[in-house]
């Protein structure tokens, strides 16, 4: 068991971080005090810290900062991603004594408390990001408080070993809507997009909304007849928490969906169920990707994009060639790899040439930035058009005879 110290320089109440290897990270209470659970991740987004911290994809993670200054400009209900904040603890290096900024309503530490949020302050989140690069993400825990009486460092250690892993867990029906919600578009309408909210983060229908198309907003577990009866022109998966391999019925939702040649479009979890429902598999990354500038290479303009992402799991396709996809005897037709992660060679987006399908393992709405990728949502807009051209032309009785 390693245990690194933090000298704070002044009074503070202490917090714990702890890792299933026995590391031991010793700094400042931040936020609201207790214990909390979960995978340990870092992200390098250098801004944005309250649209990562209401992200719903970090559900079940405790958050790693790797920009050193966090707080700076407080927190608002407009850069709020989501209704709430999802991650279960956050680690910072240096947590601001001021909220500085003219939109500020109220300090970070302050939206911790109020949601419930443990968090650490004061750790080395340098040494404590290569850590997790070198081994993995990892199960662990933040303490504080009440959490931290009578209670020995083995037996937090141990406490961390006992919960379960990220791969095979399931976080939807937690993240997801209620009940279904239509979110009206601005000018004229161009179409409507059956989107299925798997975690999905506020700026993806305001994206969508912005030009003109009308969505609505299911609930994760919406069946096949519920979402056809709102008329798509377009379905669209959005982002979510967990391991796709736990997401059967969201599979067997979109494959009803590419039966029928409804046109798709799906990011992050929603890449993930893409490669699955076609028949490839996905696998969990040693530690993922997660912040604001993950370089991708758009193989089809040559272009690369820098690219907001957060996800620990890809889509196992091979990079080079056609391939046509496993499921159904090649139903689907042939798949390409249409996006490609420069970092590591990981899959960042997968094209079907048969079908009107197409999706991305980052997050091109990037309400913090980047948005090179704002164009995908372009792509959405052309797919409706066409699709709605195509079920009009069919639908008219002269163009019927003609054919």
């Amino acid at each position: 068991m390693t245990t690194h110290r933090t000298d704070t320089g002044h009074r503070a109440e202490a917090a714990l971080l702890v890792l299933e290897d026995g590391t031991v990270l010793r700094g400042r209470a931040y936020g609201a005090r207790g214990a909390r659970l979960g995978e340990v991740v870092f992200a390098t987004g250098m801004t944005g810290y309250q649209e990562t911290l209401t992200d719903p994809s970090y559900a079940g993670q405790i958050v790693v900062q790797t920009a050193p200054h966090i707080g700076n400009t407080g927190a608002n209900a407009t850069d709020m991603e989501s209704r709430r904040i999802w991650v279960r603890g956050y680690a910072v290096r240096e947590a601001s004594r001021i909220a500085s900024n003219w939109r500020s309503e109220q300090s970070l530490d302050e939206l911790l408390v109020s949601s419930e949020v443990v968090g650490i302050s004061g750790i080395d989140t340098r040494m404590l990001t290569r850590i997790l690069r070198e081994q993995g993400s990892m199960r662990g825990g933040v303490f504080s408080g009440s959490a931290l009486a009578g209670a020995s460092e083995a037996e937090l250690v141990e406490r961390v070993r006992e919960q379960p892993s990220m791969a095979g867990s399931s976080f939807l029906e937690e993240v997801t809507i209620a009940q279904p919600v239509v979110i009206e578009p601005e000018g004229e309408v161009v179409g409507t997009v059956a989107a299925v909210d798997l975690g999905i983060k506020g700026a993806t229908p305001r994206h969508m909304a912005a030009r003109g198309l009308r969505v609505h907003l299911l609930p994760a577990t919406t069946s096949l007849e519920e979402l056809l009866a709102v008329e798509p022109d377009a379905v669209f998966f959005s982002n979510g928490p967990g391991d796709p391999a736990t997401a059967d019925h969201q599979v067997e939702l979109l494959r009803g969906v590419l039966d029928r040649r409804i046109p798709f479009f799906g990011i992050c979890l929603g890449n993930q169920l893409l490669g699955r429902a076609l028949g490839f598999g996905t696998y969990k990354l040693k530690y993922g990707h997660r912040g604001i500038n993950q370089p991708v290479l758009d193989r089809e303009t040559g272009r690369v994009e820098i690219t907001a992402q957060n996800h620990g799991f890809a889509v196992d396709v091979p990079l080079e060639g056609e391939h046509t996809a496993p499921h159904g005897e090649g139903r689907y037709g042939r798949v390409v790899v249409s996006h490609v992660g420069l970092n590591d060679d990981v899959v960042e987006g997968i094209r079907c040439l048969d079908l009107p399908a197409y999706s991305v393992q980052y997050h091109p709405e990037a309400a913090s930035g980047p948005h090179d990728a704002s164009y995908l949502f372009d792509r959405l807009v052309d797919l409706v058009r066409s699709s709605r051209t195509t079920r009009a032309a069919s639908s008219d009785p002269a163009v019927s005879k003609e054919s």
